[in-house]
């Protein structure tokens, strides 16, 4: 009996400080940490998401039912690290002697919700009372004064999508973007005006977004736009501009194009989603020729001067867009991302990724 005593209170210790430890990695921790209580949490809300939000659906129907998960989950999560304590305490006053379990449930749930009504008898099995309470309230301010943080940068996030409709149309496209730029007489602007404001962009989404991993999934307030839609139409546009528009070189349109492909390499390795850190610039992309060619037209209709070799162009956008090809689909997939040109209209040539984050993160 008193070996199961010492288990229970052994047990009891190690799943609150486990309990304990997941919270402050998944929201203090100011870097991409996670832990298995934490994946374990937002894979299975996850799941039954999916079973409301089948591809079978359309698509007003799933992004309907999915802008209620990251949401739902971040809220339940203080819930999940509540359980846990609850059970810990339970072990840890059967094994100091409260008898039966349920008085020990009893006595765990009084002192962590605070409500007073079961008081432990002993000096040391109060003081733990006053210790778990402690720990409830900590755990539900804890998330409760953190939420303000998160949709600070969901509104960062969306303010510059949420411009980004003006120029690129909804849903955003790059010739429509250059097609805009070139109307107003802004495509010499568009270094200034476009390509430097998204290289902060990028660089503040890095690190939102595998600090606090359940922003990746918090949809837009539009059911048409998305911050990893949008994303793509600039780094294409981008692209285009470095490889096919004919001006003199500039290299903010560079700079931005390695700055997104960068944030967009570390969010997937984040979720562990596979790419090739590497890639060759000859390696085949899911944008064809065809498409690329039917690109120029447009844009040479619109008054664009584009370069006279198509041939070298293409090779130089393709070489652009290697780089983040795989990885701008793959998110889109993982996201259920709204259609749109040359991003999430091709997640069908993808297998829908699960939804699952690296293991071993080094804090």
């Amino acid at each position: 009996m008193i070996v199961a005593q010492v288990f229970a209170v052994v047990a009891g210790v190690a799943l609150v400080v486990w309990t304990l430890g997941s919270a402050v990695k998944t929201v203090v921790v100011p870097r991409a940490v996670i832990t298995i209580l934490t994946r374990g949490h937002f894979v299975a809300i996850r799941k039954v998401f999916n079973l409301f939000a089948g591809p079978r659906k359309s698509f007003e129907t799933r992004d309907r039912i999915m802008a209620l998960y990251a949401p739902l989950a971040l809220v339940s999560m203080p819930g999940t690290w509540v359980i846990m304590v609850l059970g810990g305490f339970t072990s840890i006053f059967w094994g100091t002697g409260v008898r039966p379990f349920t008085e020990a449930f009893a006595t765990s749930g009084s002192s962590l919700l605070t409500l007073g009504f079961d008081r432990p008898p002993g000096t040391a099995r109060i003081a733990l009372g006053f210790v778990e309470a402690g720990i409830g309230l900590g755990l539900v301010s804890l998330m409760i004064s953190y939420l303000p943080t998160i949709y600070g940068a969901f509104s960062r996030r969306e303010a510059l999508v949420g411009m980004l409709e003006v120029r690129a149309g909804i849903p955003p496209s790059p010739v429509e973007l250059l097609t805009r730029y070139a109307r107003i007489g802004w495509l010499e602007r568009i270094d200034d005006d476009l390509f430097l404001r998204w290289e902060s962009w990028f660089v503040d989404i890095e690190e939102s977004h595998t600090s606090q991993p359940s922003l990746v999934f918090f949809r837009s307030p539009h059911p048409k736009r998305s911050w990893i839609t949008a994303a793509g139409c600039v780094l294409d546009t981008a692209a285009i501009t470095a490889s096919t528009i004919d001006r003199p070189h500039n290299s903010s349109a560079d700079i931005m194009l390695r700055s997104g492909f960068l944030a967009l390499r570390r969010i997937s390795e984040f979720f562990g989603i596979p790419f090739d850190p590497n890639p060759n610039p000859t390696d085949p992309i899911m944008v064809s020729r065809r498409e690329f060619d039917l690109m120029c037209v447009e844009l040479t209709a619109a008054g664009i001067p584009l370069r006279s070799d198509r041939d070298q162009a293409w090779r130089d956008f393709s070489g652009w867009r290697v780089n983040y090809d795989t990885v701008l689909i793959e998110l889109c997939a993982l996201t259920i991302a709204p259609p749109a040109k040359w991003s999430s209209d091709r997640m069908d040539q993808l297998q829908l990724p699960r939804l699952r984050f690296r293991r071993r993160r080094k804090v």
